[in-house]
């Protein structure tokens, strides 16, 4: 996927709806030890979509020895690629930021009895 493709305003409309649906596709896959999806516990990072309907995603996990992290990342490629309109989804993992609490959704805080205020 080209990084320095320059998206208008009007194929940033175009392509919310797919946006939409893919962020839909991330709430479907769960962390393995978290009741919680990739997308609230705030595991991606970046999440792109070109014109050619190729999706980007940098992602991480809530600590680098996940035991996990393959069947995860295989989860997030099929679930994004499996949404009408995907042409494909590549993945980056990264660590850089570490992940922090402080990255959960207020939906993530509520489903693990934390208050979303903190």
């Amino acid at each position: 996927m080209s990084e320095k493709e320059v998206l208008t305003p009007e194929d940033v409309k175009a392509l919310a709806p797919l946006y939409d649906n893919v962020i839909l596709a991330l709430k479907q896959v769960y962390d393995p030890e978290i009741p919680v999806n990739v997308y609230d516990l705030g595991l991606i990072y970046e999440l792109n979509i070109n014109k050619e309907h190729e999706v980007y995603i940098k992602m991480t996990f809530t600590a680098p020895n996940c035991p996990m992290a393959d069947e995860v990342i295989g989860e997030v490629k099929h679930s994004v690629e499996d949404t009408p309109g995907v042409k494909s989804c590549e993945i980056e993992l990264t660590f850089d930021p570490v992940w922090d609490q402080s990255l959960l959704s207020d939906e993530a805080r509520v489903a693990l009895g934390w208050d979303p205020e903190f």
